[in-house]
């Protein structure tokens, strides 16, 4: 408040003189902002100091007094922007927290740094030699998908074309994490992609989640199958926990980065306090 004050009463003085027309008219600019900063129209006060500083560049006394006004402003509007992330992020936790128990979270510490959240229905133990397409969605809400396909000859498979009943349908690119291994007589292979780098299957596929889906697994040969009603439903369960999981980390992003922006303001005005104080 006493630097508020301060501000003000500048913007008073400056008015007020008749010797520098220049400061008398920056002084002016600066009280429309400081009125609009006291109103809350942020944007406008910060507006209002940037015109001050382009159109009066020799009113050094006004440029140094919205500068003050500059701090207040961005100080007052991130301090705003962390209340509404604070209340958005708890609203989020909270829809995590209340879905959470549905989802099976593996994570081994010896090798992964990431953990991921699976349907029950698609866990692995739940699924030998079955060929179908898996899903999953890590700590920070990167969903993925794992095309599995179990058979008695290899397909070398490396992607997978979803078709919808209307023949509309997605394809991802050819994937860049396979695996391949026999068990008992059995070939297994496993092609990884990951949303946003699949071609838009994903997206295609929850779109569609409530339609009968063909899926074919494409390599030297072809594969073709049909989505079953669980792993539909397990896809649109994952999607939904993925795009709360990402919110989280997005807001998580927007605070620190709102609260290096205060911290930042706080050290500067400390340090021209400092600054001040040595001059005299």
């Amino acid at each position: 408040m006493k630097r508020l004050t301060t501000v003000l009463c500048t913007a008073l003085l400056l008015l007020s003189s008749c010797g520098n027309q220049a400061e008398k008219l920056a002084g002016e600019k600066l009280a429309v902002a400081q009125a609009a900063f006291e109103r809350g129209d942020f944007e406008e006060a910060k507006r209002q100091i940037d015109s001050l500083k382009i159109l009066y560049p020799k009113a050094f006394e006004a440029r140094k007094a919205s500068q003050e006004l500059l701090m207040q402003v961005e100080l007052q509007a991130k301090g705003n922007t962390l209340e509404h992330l604070d209340s958005l992020m708890q609203t989020k936790v909270d829809a995590f927290n209340r879905i959470k128990a549905h989802y099976v979270f593996e994570k081994d510490t010896a090798y992964q740094s990431m953990g991921n959240y699976l349907s029950p229905s698609q866990v692995v133990e739940k699924n030998l030699h079955r060929s179908y397409l898996r899903f999953q969605v890590d700590e920070h809400g990167v969903m993925s998908m794992t095309s599995i396909y179990c058979g008695k000859t290899n397909l070398h498979h490396t992607a997978v074309k979803v078709v919808a009943p209307d023949k509309s349908f997605a394809e991802t690119p050819p994937s860049k994490d396979c695996y391949e291994t026999t068990d008992l007589g059995e070939k297994i292979e496993k092609a990884d992609y990951q949303r946003g780098e699949d071609g838009g299957v994903i997206n295609f596929l929850y779109a569609h989640k409530n339609q009968n889906i063909r899926v074919e697994f494409k390599g030297d040969k072809n594969y073709v199958t049909t989505m079953s009603v669980a792993d539909r439903r397990a896809l649109g369960e994952l999607y939904q926990l993925a795009d709360i999981l990402y919110a989280i980390q997005t807001i998580q992003k927007e605070k620190d980065e709102a609260l290096l922006k205060i911290n930042f303001i706080h050290k500067k005005r400390a340090h021209d306090t400092q600054k001040k104080q040595a001059e005299k």
